[in-house]
């Protein structure tokens, strides 16, 4: 198990960084977490990009879990923060004349070309072994496979599909709705947090969030809840501390998601990848990631789970986990070099 004394936080600046748009972020800065060197092959490197709302450290129980294949030191792992979510550059970090509601649209593109950038930066362009991401975390493992293929040795996407597929996009239009709704939103420029918005955002999300038979079942018993009230608080105060800019900013970047090769395009030639929906998750199903792994000429392995998109969170419930430590292991050894 990895002590937790020994991650590093660290800033990679990139200066006036020109994004999938056209426009330029100025002065932008992608903030990542460490732990472990790169070795002198440098075939040691995983990057685990963070997913919607997720700080660097919500990412780490998935080295940090004494089953992990990631936590006997043998590798160095990055996790790379996603524009927007308050470590790397975001609308609430970020000054005039790009602050709040001005910062600029990013795309799941634009955070893998930066993750890129670092890595020819500081890491001497060493390839990663193995990208691992869930939900958003999992389209910019997808990413790396569709624009960089020979840069990757294998992806693992899990609760992800290749893009934001119509009801997907829906789903994501009800939750900003229920933000902006709040008239203390003030169109993104509030002097104070929206707080009823970000309630109702939380409220709405969290029924997204778990599957039918979560709560049916009363398996929010089994996360440490005693209520549906209980969960719905939590996921309320959680909320209260997020930016609500930050928070749509996300939201935009995953909405315009779409990782699949172009009508007539064949698949390109990457190493092994897989794909592994929950079978109860409402946005990212399995059906979708079933096809999807098809037109990109990866694996499917479905986790079978109650507990919808959450299934795959890091650190969140261990029979689902082992299941995607199982699949990580075996892409870390079948991409295995001297």
């Amino acid at each position: 198990m990895i002590n937790s004394a020994y991650w590093q936080e660290h800033d990679h600046e990139l200066g006036d960084f020109t994004l999938q748009s056209g426009a330029v972020l100025r002065s932008a800065r992608l903030h990542y977490h460490q732990f472990g060197a790169l070795n002198a092959p440098k075939n040691n490197l995983v990057l685990l990009p963070t997913y919607y709302g997720g700080t660097g450290a919500s990412n780490r129980p998935w080295a940090d879990d004494p089953a992990s294949p990631l936590g006997g030191g043998d590798y160095c792992v990055i996790i790379p923060c996603l524009f927007g979510a308050g470590e790397s550059s975001s609308p609430s970090n970020t000054p005039p004349p790009q602050a709040g509601p001005d910062f600029p649209l990013t795309s799941i593109a634009d955070n893998v070309t930066a993750q890129q950038a670092l890595l020819t930066a500081r890491f001497g362009g060493a390839t990663p072994r193995l990208v691992m991401g869930w939900s958003m975390g999992g389209l910019q493992a997808l990413q790396w496979a569709q624009a960089y293929p020979a840069a990757a040795d294998s992806v693992l996407a899990v609760c992800a599909t290749a893009k934001c597929y119509p009801h997907n996009r829906v789903f994501l239009e009800g939750v900003a709705a229920a933000l902006t709704a709040d008239p203390a939103f003030a169109e993104g420029r509030y002097p104070v947090p929206p707080a009823r918005g970000l309630s109702a955002f939380a409220t709405v999300y969290a029924g997204w969030a778990y599957s039918q038979a979560f709560f049916r079942d009363e398996l929010y018993r089994t996360l440490g809840f005693a209520s549906i009230e209980d969960l719905l608080q939590y996921w309320v105060e959680d909320h209260l501390s997020q930016d609500a800019n930050n928070l749509l900013l996300q939201l935009r970047t995953w909405q315009s998601a779409n990782l699949l090769p172009a009508a007539g395009e064949k698949a390109r030639s990457h190493g092994p990848g897989i794909l592994m929906p929950s079978s109860t998750d409402l946005y990212f199903t399995a059906e979708d990631a079933t096809r999807d792994a098809t037109s990109m000429g990866m694996e499917c392995r479905v986790i079978e789970s109650r507990f919808g998109h959450v299934a795959g969170g890091p650190g969140r419930l261990p029979e689902e986990t082992r299941c995607i430590f199982a699949a990580a292991s075996e892409l870390l050894a079948a991409t295995a070099r001297e």
